[in-house]
């Protein structure tokens, strides 16, 4: 549970995967297809790259915050986010898995994997999906 709401966004999507999704402020509006490896038209985005955009930029700021307050610099630092989508083992849906690439150029891997590790802790996409769905962490060479 939240002690409080900071921040509340919402978008409409209508069509499911083969139609438009746009958030309230009109800031984001875009069309959203199947990927051609699923069948579909690939035309437009898809649901699993706008959470692959929005899990990499949330993890790379819960990095970036970490790594300040431990006064390590990470300003070449990236978070690539791999989301995949399959069929679940355990019944008849679908699941998600994600895996994190994170660049730290010209720190040590003890240092690197010490600041992944307290970014998920804090990062709210870690937390949201912690014990839902496989989240696997590399540091990138």
């Amino acid at each position: 549970m939240l002690t409080s709401v900071l921040y509340t966004a919402a978008a409409t999507a209508d069509g499911g995967r083969e139609g438009r999704a746009a958030s309230d402020d009109g800031r984001l509006d875009l069309v959203v297809s199947v990927p051609r490896e699923l069948g579909g038209s690939g035309e437009g985005t898809n649901p699993e790259q706008l959470f692959a955009a929005g899990f990499a930029a949330c993890f790379h700021s819960a990095l970036k915050l970490v790594a300040r307050k431990g006064r390590h610099d990470v300003a070449d630092s990236a978070v690539t986010a791999q989301v995949g989508i399959g069929q679940l083992s355990d019944g008849p849906g679908f699941g998600l898995q994600v895996h994190l690439s994170v660049s730290l150029p010209g720190l040590a891997e003890d240092t690197a994997r010490d600041l992944v590790a307290q970014a998920d802790a804090v990062c709210p996409y870690s937390n949201a999906t912690r014990d839902n769905i496989s989240v696997t962490h590399e540091i990138a060479a």
